[in-house]
């Protein structure tokens, strides 16, 4: 029987919600979607930032072979060949509709050969804008239409976090890679605001598939698409930046409290939704689905998950190979310090942490996630480690170079260098009309 699918997308969230073990985040409504459904709880992204992280999830594939490696505000777009989610859905007699936020595509017309219907696009796509209009959607459906296909994408939880009341900074607990200072505890704290409002919006969301009956005939996703926006994470292949959250509610079709546990990647989700729909998986996909697993006991559908980054604020090219034990980060640049994005950079963790003495960031990082999970020990280089590295490395080359990473053959220059070069605020208001 068809059944219709609502997929719900926030910014820079990662796994900060209460079902993921973060006792002090206030999120009732998406701890009660995981409970009643499935929360995966090894689930990372591509890329550590918007944009490609995003192309990853809607096609399926590496961000360095889909061809968005960079912000859709600094000029990059996602090619009109690379075919989407809801193109495949559409093809398979399903409606298409696109409510808030988008960050594949710098031209809006060409979202019409993929989305049937674009919501209006005049003012930030904040939740408790999105949310009404999505319930008023569901309540106005026909059981005797064609199943729908619904995309809604919140601005929240990016950085300002202005507007949101803030949670108690005393109750706020900090992670081990940021230091415990008054002014990060209040940046968490504003953070945290905007985790609540985002969660409220959800709630709205469920809500209104509950009362109106479509709960039964609908697959309810949660995702985010990358880490938090804090120094470490976002824009870092570190787990903070690509450990992502992903949540499944169906009611009589996934069993709930359903915990998953295997190592899987945001381009396994496309083959997982064309399997369930009924459709054929193409062969370039480097997804592979994980449908089995939402049933019950399955083998992992994979052993690694793939890493990058190419742009962001300015050309940072690293990749990575995460096992299940184990991490190897490729720098193709060395720094003196991780990544710190501009408009974390600007904040008040961000400001913390640039006044801490610097941690030199080398060419190859080694991390036995283990023995030490917030990746604080590189053990690249040491005499121990020597033949791991060089496994690892290996492994990681010879999958980009079977995936056709441009990186190999040098260096990734940007679509649009004048725009890759201007501010945040410069890029962000002359790549509006594509959010």
């Amino acid at each position: 029987m068809p059944f219709s699918i609502l997929f719900v997308i926030t910014h820079d969230t990662g796994r900060h919600l209460g079902c993921y073990g973060h006792d002090d985040v206030a999120s009732p409504h998406l701890d009660r979607v995981a409970a009643e459904g499935a929360r995966f709880t090894r689930y990372f992204c591509t890329a550590p930032q918007c944009s490609p992280s995003r192309a990853s999830i809607l096609t399926g594939r590496f961000p360095h072979a889909n061809g968005l490696m960079g912000l859709v505000n600094r000029g990059w777009t996602l090619p009109d060949h690379e075919r989407i989610l809801p193109q495949y859905l559409a093809a398979a007699g399903y409606e298409t509709f696109l409510f808030g936020f988008q960050h594949e595509k710098r031209d809006l017309r060409s979202l019409g050969c993929c989305y049937q219907w674009i919501s209006d696009r005049s003012e930030r796509p904040l939740g408790e804008r999105i949310a009404p209009q999505v319930a008023d959607f569901l309540r106005h459906r026909k059981r005797s239409d064609a199943p729908f296909f619904a995309m809604v994408g919140f601005s929240e939880t990016h950085r300002p976090f202005e507007g949101y009341p803030p949670a108690d900074p005393a109750t706020v607990r900090v992670p081990p890679y940021l230091p415990d200072l008054p002014a990060v505890r209040e940046d968490l704290a504003a953070f945290y605001g905007a985790i609540r409002a985002m969660d409220a919006a959800v709630g709205r969301i469920v809500a209104a598939l509950d009362e109106t009956g479509w709960s039964r005939d609908t697959l309810f996703l949660y995702t985010t698409d990358h880490g938090i926006p804090f120094p470490r994470a976002k824009c870092n292949l570190y787990d903070p930046g690509v450990g992502t959250a992903l949540l499944m509610r169906w009611p009589g079709r996934i069993p709930a409290g359903r915990v998953v546990d295997a190592l899987l990647s945001n381009v396994d989700l496309l083959p997982t939704l064309l399997e369930l729909v009924g459709l054929p998986v193409p062969d370039h996909l480097h997804g592979v689905s994980f449908r089995a697993l939402l049933a019950g006991d399955a083998p992992p559908p994979r052993d690694h998950v793939l890493l990058e980054k190419t742009w962001h604020d300015r050309y940072d090219p690293m990749r990575a190979l995460r096992t299940e034990r184990w991490k190897y980060i490729r720098n193709w640049q060395e720094a003196d310090r991780y990544d710190i994005p501009l408009d974390i950079a600007r904040s008040p963790s961000g400001q913390a942490v640039l006044g801490l003495p610097a941690v030199p960031r080398p060419q190859e990082e080694l991390y036995d996630l283990e023995a030490d999970p917030w990746e604080q020990e590189n053990l690249a280089g040491r005499p121990e480690t020597a033949s791991l590295q060089a496994e690892l490395r290996e492994r990681l080359f010879t999958l980009l170079a079977a995936t056709g990473d441009p990186l190999l053959r040098g260096p990734v220059p940007p679509p649009d260098p004048e725009l890759q070069a201007r501010t945040p605020s410069e890029a962000t208001l002359r790549g509006h009309a594509a959010t």
